[in-house]
């Protein structure tokens, strides 16, 4: 079976497809907060999974990593407005010192082709 990446960089595919499943790398996103940060990253998942050919409908499970979890309500919020009605998927948010200082939200999709 083939495998198509997308975005290939030197450390890393910004997303791979393969046996009709799409794997996106964490997104992070710019702005000063959370809600900021949050609305950039799923503007990048929407944009990427139409470059794999899918979309938010078809997102299977979303892993979500906070650097504050007191921020989990700001998070959702954005989150609860982008999410398509119907078509939520599986998710789990935890708590975790991400790999720069400025990124205050990583959102991990994998989603699958029409």
């Amino acid at each position: 079976m083939a495998i198509n990446r997308i975005g290939v960089g030197a450390r890393m595919s910004e997303a791979v497809v393969h046996n009709n499943t799409v794997y996106l790398a964490g997104q992070v996103g710019e702005g000063s907060t959370v809600a900021e940060q949050t609305a950039d990253v799923l503007a990048s998942i929407d944009e990427l999974l139409a470059k794999a050919g899918t979309d938010k409908t078809k997102i299977l499970q979303a892993i979500i990593w906070l650097a504050d979890m007191s921020t989990f309500a700001e998070m959702n919020a954005v989150w609860d407005k982008w999410v398509a009605p119907g078509h939520t998927p599986a998710r789990a948010t935890g708590e975790a010192k991400l790999a720069a200082e400025q990124y205050k939200v990583e959102i991990i999709v994998t989603a699958a082709l029409d």
